[in-house]
């Protein structure tokens, strides 16, 4: 396809407005607490009730941001929603985009303008349409093309209460850096992820490399604790040492991975809370053992574990006879 050929393709669906999507429940003051305490969002007039009667909305409104979290569809099937389907605008110029070699995608800007505050009971819809496609830009990711997309909210009774403009670059990721980058990340996906250090768990994995399970331990009062970290819970000391456990415990808790595979783990796979006999627990990888084999309360033991060239971890199998 050619350039002029994808531009008058892009033209056509330039303009044109996808069905309504409704939300599948109102505003609501649940959702709003949920996103003010994972946002860190403080502002009594969103969450206090009192609070929010007597300052000027008169009651709870909703965190404006929140806006586009109203109409997102969740996990359902975007096919089995009105809006959502094969015929939504933005999809066609995906289509368009990622045949004409555009093959990668990053989000560069979103505008949000709001009309007014959102209260709960408000039940939001939302119209899409492509607003605008550029001609074909240089950027440092490769060329590619910016992709305007305008989305009009409004409230049951059909009045407009926000809009939101989202901007995308589709490009064509640079040759040489896609080939530089193939061996990279062929080679991570091959290896388990790193541990995270630091100076409370750098003993733990010295340990590791030494084939010892070591805990730490307060000076003060001598109670074992892991994860590793800075202060004893128990008596609030900042001294500690470390215990050398045994490495031998009982499966306490266990849940089977199945999906999505992340390479390189093995599945399914199986991940397990191990209460050691010094009585900490730790999760790690149980092995030697089918999935429905396992059994709470099973009695195990650490296997230090060499799983790459640069990695050893502690995961734990069945205890063996005499051990």
């Amino acid at each position: 396809m050619t350039q002029d050929e994808l531009a008058r393709k892009l033209r056509d669906v330039i303009g044109i407005e996808a069905p309504a999507f409704f939300a599948r429940d109102p505003v609501n003051q649940p959702m709003i607490r949920h996103w003010c305490d994972a946002v860190g969002d403080r502002n009594p007039v969103y969450t206090d009730e009192e609070f929010a009667a007597a300052s000027r909305h008169g009651g709870i409104v909703a965190p404006p941001t929140m806006l586009q979290a109203w109409t997102m569809p969740g996990l359902a099937p975007r096919a089995e929603l009105p809006g959502y389907d094969g015929a939504h605008p933005l999809r066609r110029v995906m289509e368009l985009l990622d045949g004409a070699g555009y093959t990668s995608v990053v989000a560069t800007n979103c505008r949000q303008e709001y009309r007014r505050y959102l209260v709960p009971g408000d039940v939001l819809s939302v119209t899409t349409r492509i607003e605008s496609v550029s001609e074909e830009k240089q950027t440092a990711l490769g060329a590619g093309r910016f992709v305007d997309e305008l989305m009009i909210y409004r409230d049951q009774r059909g009045e407009e209460v926000a809009r939101m403009t989202f901007r995308i670059l589709k490009f064509a990721p640079r040759a040489q850096a896609v080939a530089a980058a193939k061996p990279a990340e062929a080679s991570r996906a091959r290896r388990r992820p790193r541990p995270s250090r630091s100076r409370d768990n750098d003993f733990f994995w010295e340990g590791v490399v030494a084939r010892e399970l070591r805990i730490q331990r307060c000076a003060r009062c001598k109670k074992l604790r892991h994860p590793p970290g800075p202060m004893c819970p128990s008596c609030h000391s900042l001294e500690w040492d470390f215990a050398r456990a045994s490495g031998r415990g009982r499966l306490f808790s266990y849940v089977v991975a199945h999906h999505p595979p992340i390479p390189p783990f093995e599945y399914p796979n199986l991940i397990a809370l191990v209460e050691l006999e010094e009585g900490t627990r730790l999760v790690s990888n149980l092995i030697g053992v089918a999935p429905e084999k396992a059994a709470i309360g099973m009695p195990v033991e650490v296997a230090f574990t060499q799983v790459d060239p640069e990695l050893v971890l502690p995961l734990f199998r069945p205890a063996q006879a005499g051990n």
